[in-house]
């Protein structure tokens, strides 16, 4: 049954056809631009997941993508969430998640966000620090905390372990004895190779500190029974996640092989970055010349831009590609994209490949599901673009 909540969804059969979506929607002459979110590709990415990694539960990492059609799919497929405030927690609530089902996994909390989240039940949570240990001893002494140590991969699109997570070696032991000595709850130890994780050895080092520290805990009676092996997974379709999962499995099989665990992640860009493409109309050019007359590149200025769905661009060095709908024999120039706002740093692509464009032709961008609509912003007074919601007609059930 398709809740009311749910009625915008748009349901399409056999492969969603951008170019009559585009046209139906009569978008050239629109001024502001849309996402376009199919979510099947999110069904088909868990199901994915539960092919190469059976028994690894996936804790979705809202921070990444939290629309509320995203969270409430997540919810039905039975994925757990990773959260990091208060009002993350509120949000998973609203689509119906239980308690269990949510990590409270940023490892600095305010004593406010603490509270709140004791008295909704959210008992898991992460820890890192002694400072941090003796805080959640202070305001949630019953609380179940999960020691992060770091372990960056080597190749990855955003590091992590610069902010969070302890030093294995020379921290990790003695902040579980802390945790011993105050009589708290330590049930698992976590990690985050970084997002975009482009390393196929990372989780394998990290897997194997992390079976050192779980052993110490149940040596020291601790009740050890959960294993994060956090993010960084990849969200392209195919491409490295099966090796990936391959590395996890033989790590897990070869140092968690008789210790009882439940392995948990928390994947934010595998799931969302294929769901979304964005579509961006050409509302401006000018042409570059050189002395004598011959063009050199051609600007667009499209009503997108890195303070709206290609905000993820300031901080992680992405593949950002550019669909036209021009006849595929067109003559292809050197261009520039620019987005709409006066700032200089506004910029989508430096150098593409495009057809001759006018005023009110469309440019898609796809893959653009991972970091981008919670951290959009109206600056310089342009609205965000809004989300079209798809889905398959065969995944209906899923609603």
């Amino acid at each position: 049954m398709v809740t009311k909540e749910l009625e915008s969804i748009h349901i399409y059969n056999d492969k969603l056809d951008l170019k009559s979506e585009i046209e139906k929607l009569n978008l050239s002459e629109e001024d502001d631009a849309v996402n376009f979110c199919d979510l099947t590709n999110i069904i088909i990415q868990y199901n994915t997941w539960m092919k190469y990694l059976p028994n690894v539960k996936p804790f979705y990492a809202i921070k990444c993508n939290d629309e509320w059609p995203v969270l409430k799919l997540l919810k039905n497929l039975g994925t757990g969430f990773d959260c990091a405030s208060k009002n993350e927690i509120k949000k998973v609530f609203e689509v119906g998640v239980h308690p269990d089902r949510i990590i409270y996994a940023n490892p600095m909390k305010s004593k406010s966000y603490i509270k709140y989240a004791q008295s909704e039940n959210v008992t898991n949570s992460t820890v890192d620090s002694e400072f941090e240990i003796y805080k959640m001893f202070k305001y949630y002494a019953e609380s179940n905390v999960i020691l992060r140590f770091r372990s960056d991969a080597k190749k990855v699109l955003s590091i992590l372990g610069n902010k969070f997570g302890c030093d294995a070696f020379e921290n990790g032991a003695a902040l579980m004895m802390l945790t011993k000595s105050l009589n708290m709850n330590m049930i698992g130890v976590s990690f985050h190779v970084g997002s975009g994780c482009l390393e196929l050895e990372a989780y394998e080092r990290a897997i194997s500190t992390g079976s050192s520290l779980y052993k110490f805990g149940n040596l020291i009676d601790h009740n050890m029974k959960i294993l994060d092996i956090g993010g960084g997974f990849p969200g392209e379709v195919g491409g490295m996640f099966p090796k990936i999962a391959e590395s996890i499995n033989n790590s897990l099989d070869e140092y968690f092989a008789n210790l009882d665990v439940e392995v948990i992640a928390e994947p934010g860009r595998y799931f969302v970055n294929t769901a979304y493409t964005n579509i961006s109309k050409v509302f401006s050019r000018r042409e570059v010349r050189s002395e004598d007359g011959e063009l050199e590149k051609i600007m667009y200025y499209v009503n997108d831009g890195v303070f709206g769905t290609f905000s993820c661009t300031l901080y992680e060095d992405l593949p950002i590609e550019a669909i036209h709908f021009k006849d595929e024999d067109s003559e292809l120039f050197d261009c520039f994209i620019w987005g709409p706002t006066c700032d200089g740093c506004d910029k989508i692509l430096e150098s593409v490949r495009l057809p001759n464009l006018e005023e009110g032709d469309i440019l898609a961008f796809p893959n653009m599901g991972a970091y981008t609509v919670p951290i959009m912003s109206t600056f310089n007074g342009f609205d965000k673009p809004k989300t079209r919601f798809y889905l398959r007609s065969d995944y209906v059930k899923y609603l």
